[in-house]
């Protein structure tokens, strides 16, 4: 493997971590703050592989400056987090809560004393409950709370913060959440997922326009989740299955912004969206001219034609039955994944500019004398940072990279067995350790 240096990668290559405000904020019911549809479906019994919960989580809501300066000792210069909708609003519309304004202050504040650009995420899967009490993102209603919310966001930090992100992989919270049910707020089938699609779509464009309004010298972005997709086999139901799968993960939240409309000849079912909403309606609605693409890629995907399968007709061959590297979740290791996912979102013309606004793996990690040995995740950085650099001089216009993540963190419906951090965290007594990663990345970006 190529070594690579900081260097390599050019003076204005942004270097980054990334936390969300859920999985790490912990302050549940601190201060005002309202329930989110994860507050709630975490308090379901059997929702949470490990029957956690996120009501203290790695307790950033009081140790944000010390997570702050572990960010800093690393030497990255960029802090993504994300801000808790419902701590904010707590009832996701109306009355504001001060206290959540002034803790967001207090982050922004902390990052520009420690010359940390914060990178701020406006919505990372914690819907406010009371709006999921309405449809959620079913609903049209969203679109308008989720307007207001980000204009009260943009009145308070706008003149300190100028890198916004609208949205974090809205195809993974309409799919987990409002198709398959695994995730918040635990919806089953395409009567909610096809809604959810539309609304998040509308919501996202409309709530970039307030940010384009409101602050001077924006950069806006969106996080996109994507995996290159590999048919299983070259015969032509294998290639039809991948096709339809890249439409379904990589296009169906991409070409809607850029103006392309839903990838229907390459997944028909998704014109039921277009007959159902009357898409001459929303057509202009969906698109914005983004800043830049985040692009959250771990693992590539290879599918295969399968009748059995309801409704997509596709199904994923599985990692570990294919027998190559995979992380402690399962996911197929490979750089090449990321390589062809940058070129492919790359080639499309509407896209400005490309940040890896996350990326890292998860592993059984041990923390004995004091350390943490996570050399899978060193290779694993390794062979990913080489994959964007070799994108990046084939001339993709790839502008920096975050890390997921800072700290191990509440991983949604695993709880705390996957563990993604360069820093340990002991979750009895919120004690950090960084990891070699962490020590790695400090020798990467070191001036």
């Amino acid at each position: 493997m190529e070594q690579f240096t900081k260097q390599d990668f050019g003076a204005d290559f942004l270097w980054g971590v990334t936390i969300s405000a859920f999985q790490n904020e912990g302050a549940f019911e601190h201060d005002g703050k309202g329930s989110s549809i994860w507050d709630v479906f975490t308090a379901r019994k059997g929702k949470v592989k490990d029957g956690t919960h996120a009501r203290v989580a790695t307790d950033f809501y009081n140790r944000y400056y010390d997570d702050l300066l572990l960010t800093k000792q690393m030497g990255f210069k960029v802090f993504r987090f994300s801000i808790a909708w419902a701590r904010i609003i707590p009832k996701g519309t109306g009355e504001v809560n001060p206290a959540g304004i002034a803790f967001y202050h207090r982050v922004i504040d902390a990052c520009l004393e420690l010359g940390l650009q914060p990178y701020v995420t406006l919505y990372h899967w914690d819907l406010p409950h009371a709006i999921e009490i309405k449809g959620g993102w079913t609903h049209r209603g969203v679109i308008f709370a989720f307007e207001e919310y980000v204009r009260i966001c943009m009145r308070e930090y706008g003149q300190k913060v100028k890198h916004w992100i609208v949205m974090n992989e809205p195809f993974g919270f309409t799919s987990l959440g409002y198709m398959l049910g695994v995730h918040a707020p635990g919806k089953f089938g395409l009567s909610y997922f096809f809604p959810a699609v539309h609304h998040t779509l509308l919501a996202q464009a409309s709530a970039a326009k307030v940010i384009r309004q409101e602050v001077e010298g924006a950069v806006i972005g969106t996080a996109l989740s994507c995996s290159h997709i590999i048919p299983y086999t070259q015969n032509e139901g294998d290639i039809k299955a991948a096709k339809k799968a890249d439409a379904l993960f990589n296009r169906l939240f991409l070409e809607p912004v850029l103006g392309l409309g839903y990838p229907v000849a390459d997944f028909p079912l998704l014109g039921k969206i277009e007959r159902r909403y009357g898409l001459w309606r929303d057509w202009d609605q969906l698109a914005f001219d983004f800043d830049f693409i985040g692009v959250q890629n771990y693992f590539p995907l290879v599918m295969k034609s399968n009748y059995f399968m309801p409704i997509v007709g596709v199904s994923e061959v599985k990692a570990r039955a294919r027998k190559v590297p995979v992380t402690a979740l399962g996911w197929e290791i490979s750089g090449t994944g990321m390589y062809n996912i940058l070129k492919q979102f790359a080639a499309y013309e509407g896209v400005k500019r490309l940040i890896v606004t996350e990326n890292g793996a998860a592993f059984n990690d041990v923390l004995t004398d004091g350390r943490v040995h996570d050399t899978d995740r060193v290779k694993y950085f390794e062979e990913y940072l080489g994959a964007i650099l070799k994108a990046k001089r084939e001339g993709v216009k790839v502008d920096g990279f975050f890390a997921w993540t800072l700290t191990d963190n509440f991983e949604w419906a695993e709880g705390y067995r996957a563990r993604f951090g360069l820093v340990h965290v002991d979750m009895e007594t919120q004690h950090r350790t960084m990891k070699d990663s962490g020590l790695w990345f400090e020798k990467l970006l070191q001036e």
